[in-house]
């Protein structure tokens, strides 16, 4: 059975760290795309400063190992091209209502 995790990832707050998000934004989200198609993207998104720049990342995902959830992480352009500075992982369980 899947186990899931919630990921909380934060940018880097340097001045081009927005530059890089958005220009690695495409190729992410077309990560994101086979995700969701092969069942593991649950639901997910950017995470907004006060003045709705986004900052970071959250996702729920589920993966059969956790090998494969590390493999994504480190292949995701968000992470290639240094817009992630610092994720969070935590096992988590979506509510079956």
């Amino acid at each position: 059975m899947a186990q899931q995790y919630i990921i909380t990832a934060y940018d880097f707050t340097d001045a081009q760290a927005l530059d890089r998000r958005m220009a690695a934004r495409p190729f992410h989200l077309e990560v994101v795309k086979k995700l969701k198609q092969s069942g593991n993207f649950l639901i997910g998104g950017a995470i907004l400063n006060s003045e709705g720049k986004m900052v970071g990342s959250s996702v729920i995902v589920q993966f059969d190992q956790e090998k494969e959830l590390q493999q994504w992480l480190r292949e995701d352009p968000y992470a290639t091209q240094q817009v992630w500075e610092k994720i969070e992982v935590k096992p988590f369980k979506v509510a079956e209502v």
